[in-house]
């Protein structure tokens, strides 16, 4: 039984019980609550739980080739009347616009390389003009019935 008690202006009378009936479910067979027991859930998410008590899993960093070294190498060209010189080889892709030299007065022309060890091939260009390095220890013919002169870095 639940009291409820309620003052009025009006009528200042004591409070009077009230009874309160629920309404009447019909009876639950064994059958029923059986089935009820076994009919599928709805799924209720959970809330989110810190996880910070959780190991992280432990994941494999792919194992890295060291950098191969780099060598600083100068090259240095005398060619009086050149307006630009360049330097093509194994080293860069044969390709001179990457590696142009700079003109120290008198016709010497100077080339500071970053060259990984080995063995490379490489031509100076000079004002268009593919030329073998006349300095070089070294050289080898070249498919176009050149030389290419040969620079030996070690490690």
């Amino acid at each position: 039984m639940i009291r409820i008690t309620t003052k009025s202006k009006k009528n200042a009378s004591p409070s009077v019980p009230l009874k309160i009936q629920a309404s009447a479910a019909p009876p639950v067979t064994a059958a029923a609550a059986k089935a009820q027991a076994s009919a599928p859930r709805p799924v209720v998410a959970e809330p989110a739980r810190a996880q910070a008590s959780a190991p992280k899993p432990v994941t494999a960093e792919p194992v890295k080739a060291p950098a191969p070294r780099t060598n600083r190498v100068s090259l240095e060209l005398v060619q009086p009347g050149a307006r630009q010189v360049f330097v093509a080889g194994s080293f860069n892709e044969w390709k001179p616009e990457r590696t142009p030299l700079l003109h120290r007065g008198n016709g010497c022309w100077v080339g500071d390389l970053a060259v990984g060890a080995g063995r490379h091939e490489y031509l100076f260009v000079v004002d268009g003009q593919w030329l073998p390095d006349p300095n070089a220890k070294e050289s080898v013919e070249n498919p176009f019935g050149g030389k290419n002169s040969v620079l030996m870095v070690s490690a």
